[in-house]
C-alpha cells in the first residue's frame, strides 16, 4: 500500500480517481486546494503526489514549491484535461515530474503509482535495442528507424554526436541488424600515429619497413564481409585522406610494400564528435571523403536532450555493475529524480561513471545505491545530491513567473486562441483573462 495525496478542485474527478486507487490498494487523501495540501505535506509523508495545474489560490507549482525536504513524494505527476500541454509542464517543472491525461484511467494510475510495496524502488524495465542500445525516447525511436533502414544496405555510415553519447554503441547496433558475415573490427584514428597509420589500415608486408618483421593484415582486411569503425576518423591526418579515399572507391587494398591488390568488401561506419560546421571550416576532412563516409549521415541526441531515457539507463548500467560485482543495489526514485536535474555534459559515459562510483563507494550490506555527495564534472554544473530534487526548478524563479510562463506557453502553442488556452490548462476562460489583465497591469 503506497500513500497518495490527490490535488484538485473538481470533485467528482477526486472522487473517481480516489475509488480506482482504493480498489488498486492504495491510501488516499485529497485536497482541494493549495493551503490544503501544504498542511497534509507538513503532517504526511505520501510516496505519491498528483496536481491540478490551476487551483482556487494559487497553482500546481505553489504545492511544489512548499515540499518539505524531508517528505518529498518519490513521484509527482500534474494532471490536466490536454495532452499537448505536456511538452509545457515539461519544460516547467523538469524531469522529474510527469502526467497524467483526463479521465485518467487504471492504466494510467498503475504505471504512475504501482502495486509495490511503498518501501521497494520500483524495477525500471528496459530492452537493449539491437542488442546494445537502451532508451524509448522519441529521438532514440527515431534513431531505430534509421538503423533499421540503413542495415538492409552496405551503405556508409557517419555518425556525428558529442562525446560520451554512444557512438561505437550505435556502430554496434548497425552491424548487429545488418546480419554480416564478417566481424566488428574498430580503430581509433586519434590513438594510431601518423607515421602507422596506413599500415594499420591497409596493412604491410614483411620488410615494408624497420620493424615489419612478418605481414600484417589491415583493418579493412579483417573487416572483410562484416563492418569497419573509424572512430574519432577527423583526427586522420589530411595527407593521408586520399588513401582511404582510393580504398572506398575501389574496394581494393595494396599493403604497403607489397605489389597486388586485394578486394575487400565492408560497410565503413565512422564516428566524429566535430559539428558540420567545424568540417565545412576546420580543414579537417576532405569533401570527397565525407560524401563517401557520410552516404548515410546520423546524428546523436545528448543526454540532455533524452532525459526520460536516463531512468532505464541507469536501470541498465545498475544490472550490469551488480553482476558484476556481485551485489543487489537499486536506485530510489529521489536518487532517479537527483540523477534526471543534472546536465550531463559528458553524456552517457558521464551517467555511467557516475553509477559505477556509487556502486564501488556504497555499502554492500544495504540494498539502496547512494550518490556521491556531488554530482559534477568541471564541465557541467554541479548538482548536491544531499539535497532532495523534486521537480526540477530552477532555484530563485517565483512561483508567478513560473505561471506566467507555463500560460504564456500554452498560449504560444495554440496561436492565441483563449478559449482552447484555458481548456488546455483546465481553468475557466474567465480565470484566464483575470490571469492576463494581473500580468498586463504589472508590466
Amino acid at each position: 500500500m503506497q500513500k497518495v495525496l490527490l490535488v484538485d478542485d473538481d470533485q467528482s474527478f477526486t472522487e473517481a480517481t480516489q475509488a480506482l486507487l482504493e480498489n488498486m490498494g492504495h491510501q488516499v487523501d485529497i485536497a482541494h486546494c493549495v493551503a490544503d495540501a501544504k498542511a497534509q505535506l507538513e503532517r504526511t509523508k505520501y510516496h505519491t503526489l498528483l496536481l491540478d495545474l490551476m487551483l482556487p489560490d494559487g497553482s500546481g507549482f505553489d504545492v511544489l514549491n512548499a515540499l518539505p525536504l524531508d517528505r518529498t513524494p518519490a513521484r509527482i505527476a500534474f494532471v490536466t484535461g490536454h495532452s499537448a500541454i505536456k511538452s509545457n509542464i515539461k519544460s516547467m517543472a523538469g524531469p522529474g515530474v510527469s502526467y497524467l491525461l483526463k479521465p485518467v484511467t487504471l492504466d494510467q494510475l498503475d504505471e504512475l503509482v504501482g502495486n509495490a510495496d511503498e518501501s521497494q524502488p520500483a524495477r525500471r524495465k528496459y530492452t537493449r535495442h539491437f542488442g546494445v542500445l537502451v532508451g524509448e525516447s522519441p529521438a532514440m525511436h527515431a534513431l531505430y528507424e534509421q538503423i533499421e533502414k540503413v542495415a538492409q544496405t552496405q551503405a556508409n555510415v557517419l555518425i556525428q554526436g558529442e562525446s560520451g553519447t554512444g557512438k561505437e554503441l550505435i556502430a554496434n547496433a548497425i552491424h548487429n541488424a545488418s546480419n554480416a558475415q564478417g566481424p566488428l573490427v574498430a580503430a581509433n584514428c586519434g590513438a594510431i600515429s601518423k607515421e602507422l597509420i596506413a599500415s594499420e589500415l591497409f596493412g604491410h608486408e614483411k620488410g615494408a619497413f624497420t620493424g615489419a618483421v612478418s605481414r600484417k593484415p589491415g583493418l579493412f582486411e579483417r573487416a572483410n564481409h562484416g563492418t569497419l569503425f573509424l572512430d574519432e576518423v577527423t583526427e586522420m591526418p589530411i595527407d593521408q585522406q586520399p588513401n582511404l579515399l582510393r580504398v572506398l572507391e575501389t574496394g581494393q587494398v595494396t599493403r604497403l610494400g607489397g605489389t597486388s591488390e586485394l578486394s575487400v568488401s565492408c560497410r565503413v561506419v565512422s564516428a566524429t564528435n566535430r559539428t558540420h560546421q567545424q568540417l565545412a571550416e576546420g580543414n579537417i576532412l576532405r569533401e570527397d571523403i565525407y560524401f563517401r563516409l557520410a552516404v548515410f549521415p546520423l546524428q546523436l541526441p545528448p543526454l540532455r536532450e533524452r532525459v526520460e531515457d536516463i531512468p532505464l539507463l541507469c536501470q541498465a548500467f545498475l544490472d550490469d555493475f551488480n553482476t558484476e560485482y556481485d551485489t543487489h543495489f537499486e536506485l530510489s526514485d529521489a536518487a532517479i529524480n537527483t540523477l534526471s536535474s543534472y546536465s550531463w555534459p559528458g553524456n552517457v559515459r558521464e551517467l555511467r561513471h557516475a553509477l559505477h562510483r556509487a556502486v564501488i563507494m556504497s555499502d554492500k550490506s544495504q540494498s539502496e545505491l547512494t550518490l556521491p555527495a556531488q554530482l559534477g564534472s568541471p564541465f557541467g554544473k554541479s548538482v548536491d545530491t544531499t539535497q532532495p530534487s523534486a521537480a526540477g526548478m530552477q532555484p530563485g524563479t517565483t512561483i508567478e513567473d513560473m505561471e506566467r510562463q507555463l500560460i504564456s506557453m500554452t498560449l504560444e502553442s495554440v496561436q492565441g486562441d483563449k478559449p482552447k488556452a484555458a481548456e488546455m490548462l483546465g481553468i475557466s476562460l474567465k480565470t484566464l483573462y483575470n490571469r492576463l489583465n494581473q500580468y498586463k497591469d504589472q508590466e
